[in-house]
């Protein structure tokens, strides 16, 4: 071990994870960089080709990573992240690093470039996320596209006793899905102020098991637009405070209740959404199997409560 912090290759490569990162993190905090395609994509590349520019490999692809990773995890104590989000951000961010590390290895072996340990030399690879970062932002700004994510379950009760045990509930406590052990926001009550089209329901959540402070923790609140009993509960999110959830922006929630055979209910709902993370094809999956999750805990939760009936 002694061996490898005397490395200076290894040293440098934890000097430009941390300057890569730290950039990336400081134009987050600016806005001049999105939460897409330049933060997580290019600038993990780029890292890689940077270190991969070096000309000591023995230890500086585990530097790299290394310190990527416990930088990441860091922002988990002041609250700035969560490890849910977290975990999720690793799997992306790491490969590409190698990746980007690999580039510049091929490079440099077919002689197209040199290997240098000169840290201004190692800084250029950044200059690609510089301009990609202020420029994604320019181009993606108020382009978010809605999602809608539905979850059905049947319930042997009838539509009416259903929608009467899912309108307002005072305390949710039922079996978690695996996302609420870490730190997926966990529902524990929707108070229903007035049962009318206007009237409003606020659902209040707490932090998931794992979390160390409040991340997760807060409240959403909507507005009854379409209402009857047995049959729908439609409302519109007026507001919401998830803590370390900015990306996402609530916009529906929607109940349907379908009557199946004589005393059974076909129960649906609805969460549309809204998401600044990119690339989607990664990020969205991720999002629904979320959504679906707090889904599955409200389901959990009235069959619970039906049951007692």
């Amino acid at each position: 071990m002694d061996k490898i912090l005397k490395d200076r290759s290894f040293r440098l490569s934890i000097i430009l994870t941390a300057l890569f990162f730290g950039t990336g993190i400081f134009f987050l905090f600016i806005g001049t960089a999105p939460l897409g395609w330049a933060l997580f994509i290019v600038l993990p590349i780029v890292l890689g080709v940077a270190i991969g520019a070096m000309p000591n490999a023995k230890y500086i692809v585990w530097g790299a990573i290394g310190s990527a990773a416990i930088i990441l995890t860091a922002l988990v104590i002041p609250g700035l992240s969560g490890l849910l989000c977290i975990v999720m951000t690793l799997p992306l961010v790491l490969p590409l690093i190698f990746a980007g590390y690999i580039i510049a290895h091929l490079i440099k072996r077919y002689r197209h470039i040199r290997g240098t340990d000169r840290l201004r030399v190692l800084l250029l690879p950044l200059l690609p996320f510089l301009i990609a970062a202020p420029v994604e932002q320019y181009l993606t700004a108020d382009k978010d596209e809605v999602i809608e994510v539905a979850t059905t379950q049947i319930f042997d009760y009838t539509p009416e006793q259903v929608y009467d045990a899912v309108k307002s509930v005072d305390t949710l406590d039922a079996d978690k899905p695996y996302l609420m052990y870490f730190d997926l926001p966990i529902p524990t009550k929707c108070v229903l102020e007035k049962e009318e089209v206007g009237g409003l329901r606020t659902c209040y959540f707490k932090a998931g098991k794992s979390s160390a402070n409040d991340f997760g923790s807060g409240t959403i609140v909507e507005r009854i637009t379409a209402l009857e009993r047995g049959k729908v509960l439609k409302m519109d999110v007026i507001d919401y405070k998830l803590v370390g959830r900015s990306w996402l922006g609530f916009k529906e929630a929607i109940y349907y209740f379908d009557k199946v055979g004589e005393d059974k209910c076909k129960l649906t709902r609805i969460t549309t959404y809204t998401s600044v993370l990119k690339p989607r094809f990664y990020w969205e999956p991720l999002e629904k199997l979320g959504i679906r999750q707090e889904h599955d805990y409200v389901f959990n939760n009235l069959l619970k409560d039906l049951t007692k009936r």
